[in-house]
């Protein structure tokens, strides 16, 4: 007598791009690094749960393919166009669930549109989520009590395969930044709290990532915010001869070890946000160390004789910004020979200190402008 294997459950990831207009073709290019997020998800699912993951900024969805369960990393520039996909989904019958910041930072408004959410980092809550669904007992919501320790997985990077990404290797060996920058929806995501991976765990990735001529990117919030474990990281390097850039912060250009240690693991640039060069402005976003010890010439004149290349960003529309700042921070750009620099409009995240200001001193013009129609 024959006997029929159950099939297997089945799970499709899905990354949403930014905004997508009706016969769009073509995405900005500079946006298509792989969506590490995505590789997590798929690392914490059981490898007998069957799995495809469709990036919307490469293809299209194939919204009428069977599958059991669909998962969303959310942001807030992502939202609108996420909840466009999930109801899509949802209107063929199939569950989804949600995680990401936005999940976090607006669990309220997400859950409208999905069958369950997850607050917080996967880590210790997606494998009940798939669990309880192949179980049949699904929750609405998934909380984590606790920040996860780092290291136990290793991002699935299989579910890259055939797609054309840039050619850049992203591996993750920090979560958070221990700063409390009013604008930054980091601090307000993990509280201001910074987590490592063990460096021997991201020594073996970069090892197992690595191709030849390609540039390693360190995707952390603030490789630095934790200098000693940024200098362990760094000595671990140094024997691989790779090529790396990060995100860090101004204050860095002050530690000359971890110039030095900089320059001798490879590393080739990084983005430091600058965001205004006016003191008052500065203090109005909690950031008044940026002109610490002679402020960003004086840092970028340190960055440079360690030959790191410096991608800047600012940001534009504080209370104090004139048509003049505008005009002397692009001055100061072209003068001090930024690599890149990037030109940002100010920006209020929702659960950030500087959305919350602006929500009580009446100056909204939305109350949540990421899904608004105009």
């Amino acid at each position: 007598m024959l006997t029929t294997r159950p099939r297997p459950f089945r799970l499709t990831l899905v990354h949403p791009c930014v905004g997508r207009r009706v016969g769009m073709k073509r995405y900005i290019r500079t946006w298509k690094m792989e969506p590490l997020p995505a590789a997590l998800i798929a690392a914490l699912t059981p490898p007998e749960v069957e799995r495809r993951f469709y990036d919307d900024r490469l293809e299209a969805i194939p919204y009428d393919e069977p599958t059991d369960l669909v998962a969303i990393s959310v942001e807030t520039y992502t939202a609108k166009r996420a909840y466009q996909i999930a109801s899509e989904y949802r209107r063929r019958g199939v569950p989804v669930v949600m995680g990401g910041f936005h999940a976090t930072l607006c669990p309220d408004e997400v859950m409208e549109h999905c069958e369950t959410i997850v607050v917080g980092e996967a880590e210790d809550l997606f494998p009940e989520v798939i669990d309880d669904y192949r179980h049949g007992r699904p929750r609405k919501s998934y909380r984590a009590s606790e920040r996860p320790r780092l290291g136990g997985v290793e991002p699935d990077r299989s579910i890259f395969r055939g797609k054309r990404y840039l050619p850049m290797r992203l591996v993750e060996s920090t979560r958070g930044c221990r700063f409390r920058c009013d604008f930054c929806a980091v601090q307000s995501m993990f509280d201001a709290t910074q987590t490592r991976h063990p460096v021997d765990r991201v020594v073996a990735e970069v090892m197992r990532v690595r191709r030849p001529g390609q540039m390693i990117f360190f995707i952390d919030d603030n490789l630095t915010s934790d200098a000693s474990g940024a200098k362990e990281l760094m000595r671990a390097l140094i024997p691989l001869n790779v090529r790396w850039v990060s995100q860090a912060s101004i204050n860095v250009a002050w530690d000359e070890e971890a110039l030095e240690l900089m320059e001798r693991s490879g590393c080739q640039g990084l983005l430091v946000g600058f965001e205004s060069l006016d003191p008052a402005g500065l203090a109005a976003m909690n950031k008044q160390f940026n002109m610490m010890r002679g402020g960003p010439r004086e840092a970028l004149a340190r960055f440079r004789r360690f030959g790191i290349r410096i991608y800047g960003t600012f940001i534009f529309g504080y209370d104090n910004d004139t048509r003049e700042s505008f005009r002397a921070t692009v001055e100061f750009c072209q003068q001090e020979a930024l690599y890149i620099a990037a030109f940002n409009h100010i920006t209020p995240f929702p659960g950030t200190p500087l959305y919350q200001r602006l929500e009580d001193e009446g100056r909204k013009r939305w109350e949540a402008w990421w899904i608004d129609e105009a």
